[in-house]
C-alpha cells in the first residue's frame, strides 16, 4: 500500500511539473489576440499596446501578441465576441471597461449575450480617480456651477463611464448637465470641447486625462470640477479637486454610489472567456503580475504619463463575485442612478 501510495505521488509531482513546460510548448511561436473594447488613441488603447509590448517576455513560448481595437456599447460589443465567439484556449485576452463588467450588476437588459462573471480575470493595471471637467470656453468653471448653469456634457454609449458618471453626477448631486451621448470615445468628445459642441466630460479615469491631455492641464485649457473615488486621490487632493461624498444626499445613494465606483479598483482589467485551462490561466495571471513590476514596462508607462496600481487577478475576480451578490435595494438605486 505504502509503495502503491508513493507511485501514485510521483506521477502527480511529474504532472503538476509538465504542466508549464504543456503551456510554453503551447505559446512557441502563435500569435494572442488582444481584443481591447475601445476606440485607438484612447487611455485603454494606450495602456493595451505598452502591455503588448512587453508581456511577451513573461510568457513561456514567447508569443507575438497583436492589439485588436474592437470599440462599441462601452465595450460590450468586445466582450460579447469574447463570450461567444473568441478561442477558449488561452490565445485570446480581452480588455474592457468596467462599465462592461457591472452593467449586468445594474442592468438585466444590458446589451450582448454575455455573463462577466464568468470571464477568468488576470489582472488590473490600475485603480485610481475618476474626473468631471469642462472647457476653458465653458461658463461652467467648478461643481458649484455645474449645480445652478447648465452644462453640455458629451459621453459615449450606454455601458461608457462617461455616460453612466455624468448620469450619476446629475442625479445624485442635482447638476445641472445637459448629456449628449453617442461619441465613440474621449478622443471624438475632446474634439467636441474644442469645437464648443459641448462643454466638458464626467467619468474619464484621471491618469488617462494625464496622458491624452497633459498638455491642456499645464495650459489651463481644463478645470476639474470633481473627483469620483471610493477615497481621495492625493494628487487630486493637493489640486483642492471636491470629492464626491460631501455633496451625496443620503445613505442609500451613498452605498449605491460605493457599487458604482467599485468599478474603478479594476479600471484597466485583463481577461480571458471562460473555458480556458487552469495551468494556461496560472501562466498568464503570474505573466501579468511579472509584466506590471518590470522595470522597461514602468519606465515607458512614465514616459507615456500612465499609472500603474495593480490588482491580481485573483483579487479582481473575488470583486466581481462580491458585486454580483450586492443587495437588491442597493443595486435597484444604483440603477437609477446611472438610467438616462
Amino acid at each position: 500500500m505504502i509503495r502503491n501510495s508513493s507511485s501514485a505521488g510521483i506521477v502527480l509531482l511529474s504532472m503538476l511539473a509538465c504542466a508549464p513546460a504543456v503551456a510554453q510548448n503551447f505559446y512557441a511561436g502563435k500569435t494572442v489576440d488582444m481584443i481591447v473594447g475601445a476606440d485607438v488613441g484612447g487611455g485603454y488603447d494606450v495602456y493595451g499596446r505598452s502591455l503588448a509590448r512587453h508581456l511577451p517576455r513573461h510568457i513561456p513560448g514567447a508569443p507575438n501578441i497583436v492589439v485588436k481595437n474592437m470599440p462599441g456599447a462601452g465595450s460590450a460589443v468586445a466582450a460579447a465576441n469574447l463570450y461567444n465567439i473568441a478561442a477558449k484556449d488561452g490565445s485570446v485576452i480581452g480588455s474592457l471597461m468596467p462599465g462592461a463588467i457591472l452593467d449586468r450588476v445594474l442592468n438585466e437588459n444590458a446589451k450582448g449575450n454575455f455573463d462577466p462573471s464568468k470571464f477568468i480575470y488576470l489582472a488590473s493595471a490600475d485603480s485610481g480617480a475618476r474626473v468631471c471637467m469642462t472647457y476653458q470656453s465653458s461658463k461652467t468653471h467648478t461643481l458649484a456651477n455645474a449645480m445652478t448653469n447648465k452644462t453640455i456634457v458629451g459621453a459615449s454609449a450606454a455601458g461608457g463611464a462617461t455616460r453612466d458618471y455624468a448620469f450619476m453626477v446629475a442625479k445624485a448631486l442635482g447638476a445641472q448637465f445637459n448629456i449628449i451621448s453617442g461619441y465613440k470615445g474621449s478622443a471624438d468628445i475632446f474634439l467636441a470641447m474644442e469645437r464648443g459642441e459641448v462643454d466638458g466630460m464626467c467619468g474619464l479615469d484621471w491618469n488617462s486625462l494625464k496622458s491624452q491631455k497633459g498638455d491642456w492641464l499645464r495650459e489651463g485649457k481644463l478645470r476639474v470640477i470633481l473627483q469620483t473615488a471610493l477615497d481621495p486621490h492625493p494628487e487630486l487632493a493637493s489640486m483642492n479637486v471636491p470629492e464626491i461624498w460631501p455633496s451625496v444626499k443620503n445613505e442609500t445613494d451613498r452605498r449605491a454610489i460605493q457599487l458604482i465606483l467599485s468599478q474603478q479598483v479594476f479600471l484597466r482589467s485583463y481577461l480571458t472567456p471562460p473555458g480556458v485551462p487552469a495551468e494556461r490561466v496560472t501562466l498568464l495571471r503570474k505573466a501579468f503580475a511579472d509584466t506590471l513590476a518590470d522595470k522597461d514596462f514602468l519606465a515607458e508607462a512614465q514616459k507615456l504619463k500612465i499609472d500603474v496600481n495593480p490588482s491580481s487577478g485573483e483579487k479582481v475576480q473575488a470583486l466581481i463575485e462580491t458585486l454580483y451578490a450586492s443587495p437588491p435595494e442597493i443595486v435597484a438605486r444604483a440603477k437609477a442612478l446611472i438610467a438616462p
